[in-house]
């Protein structure tokens, strides 16, 4: 991967995250149908992980050492284990509203992180975006998902809290992680690992005895397909590309693109209603990116290349 990769490349890789990413609220909540969800997560990460890693071995004749999976555990368990799992367990405790304007402000932990760790200070046209894309995120959310009829779960607020929190700092350490050069080596072994944690915390959370292989419906099988190719194999591949490419904080503005994109896609696909305030929270959150995109100061991307970020598995 080049310092400087070529802009189509680099629109492909938002517009799959952007798109690719938008669209599998709806595959989730199709699949989850059926299979319980932490469950389903460990499947859907396995089989992908599986397709990645052979892939990666019949195109490389790479070593793996213990340090590239030491690497290849931690990015797997802080993303898919904590960050995607956290996510769907915590939906069965909290309102749909919430959870949407707990992920919205992911952003904020990418921005305060790179701050932490050296980054560019954040304009205040980033802050301004922040402030624009929160504001989308709340016209967008249905006023009855925010409450749910009664009060919040603070256990699943706390939880979706922290893996939101965590997918930020294991993005940022997947940027430096000693990782194969591979990327389908390196995203096949994330993948397996975090698949199987997923599966080990489903049976442990009691999700075995909800598993009931007669009773899965063909409907939720074309889910799990298509979050395995789409959601899996080339969304999150493009996220972990794309996080390393760019900058984390345009990077992480897809937290603000998806649920737009799931609204919409819920309406054409999956039968839902379309509310009119889905255009007014659009006009916020277009406008939140292009004020992250484009005030994000030039010494932030000058920070990111001094980094040396180049070839995956390579320190920085």
């Amino acid at each position: 991967m080049d310092p400087a990769p070529p802009r189509l490349k680099l629109v492909s890789a938002f517009a799959s995250v952007y798109i690719i990413w938008g669209s599998t609220y709806l595959a989730i909540r199709i699949a989850i149908e059926s299979i319980p969800p932490l469950l389903m997560a460990g499947f859907r990460f396995m089989i992908a992980g599986t397709v990645m890693y052979l892939w990666g071995r019949l195109r490389s004749n790479e070593k793996l050492t213990k340090v590239h999976w030491k690497s290849a555990a931690i990015v797997g368990l802080m993303l898919l284990l904590v960050g995607n799992g956290g996510l769907s367990w915590s939906e069965q405790l909290i309102p749909s509203g919430i959870a949407a304007l707990l992920v919205a402000v992911s952003p904020l932990w990418f921005i305060l992180i790179d701050w932490m760790q050296g980054g560019v200070r954040p304009t205040a046209g980033v802050f301004i975006g922040l402030a624009l894309g929160t504001l989308g995120i709340a016209i967008l959310v249905d006023p009855a998902d925010l409450v749910g009829g009664g009060e919040v779960n603070a256990i699943g607020a706390v939880v979706l809290l922290g893996s939101s929190i965590c997918w930020a700092f294991g993005s940022f350490y997947s940027r430096r992680a000693v990782l194969p050069a591979s990327p389908a080596l390196a995203n096949g072994m994330e993948m397996l690992i975090g698949g199987v944690a997923l599966l080990l915390v489903g049976a442990a959370a009691g999700e075995l005895k909800d598993l009931h292989v007669v009773n899965i419906t063909s409907r939720s099988l074309s889910a799990v397909a298509y979050l395995v190719v789409f959601g899996s194999i080339i969304g999150f591949s493009s996220y972990v590309w794309l996080f390393r490419a760019t900058t984390p904080t345009r990077a992480s503005t897809y937290a603000y693109v998806n649920p737009v994109i799931a609204v919409l896609i819920g309406w054409l696909v999956g039968g839902e209603e379309l509310p009119a305030r889905v255009a007014l929270a659009a006009v916020f959150i277009i406008a939140a990116v292009a004020a992250i995109t484009i005030f994000g100061t030039r010494k932030q991307s000058e920070a990111m290349e001094k980094l040396n970020v180049g070839t995956p598995g390579k320190e920085g």
